[in-house]
């Protein structure tokens, strides 16, 4: 069963079959929001994504950041990643078009960040999101 579906802006169909999602900046304790501590945010949740999902590859959307009129410090100037951050687990259809449509799924485990707490899906799906190219990125395997 899945939680949702999702069009890709390639027409494809994709299933969220599991998602993880967490406070972006959850765990700080001091500092600001910044390029290195969003650097170590991002790698640490594709960290997390490939150990979660050892057999399918791991793809990050590129998160958007804002840059806050605030006064940064030593490490830069304040830049904020938006507030969720999201692992999901992908499924759709096989991608080589000879292997049996029954038989063979595609997958893919998807790093991304988003501003609410809502689980994507159909139209209202971040567009960032629907433009995963899967083709390319997927993996095909039997069921």
């Amino acid at each position: 069963m899945s939680l949702s579906r999702i069009v890709l802006l390639s027409g494809r169909s994709i299933e969220l079959t599991e998602l993880r999602m967490s406070s972006t900046y959850g765990g700080m304790l001091e500092g600001y929001p910044c390029k290195p501590i969003n650097d170590m945010t991002v790698s640490g949740l594709q960290r997390q994504a490939e150990r979660a999902f050892p057999s399918t590859p791991v793809h990050l959307v590129p998160p958007s950041c804002a840059y806050p009129d605030r006064t940064g410090g030593a490490f830069g100037p304040v830049e904020v990643l938006p507030s969720v951050a999201c692992i999901g687990a992908f499924r759709s259809t096989a991608v080589a078009p000879e292997l049996d449509q029954v038989v063979h799924r595609s997958a893919l485990t998807v790093v991304w960040f988003q501003t609410v707490l809502d689980v994507p899906s159909g139209e209202d799906a971040d567009r960032a999101l629907c433009g995963i190219r899967w083709e390319e990125l997927a993996q095909d395997h039997e069921l």
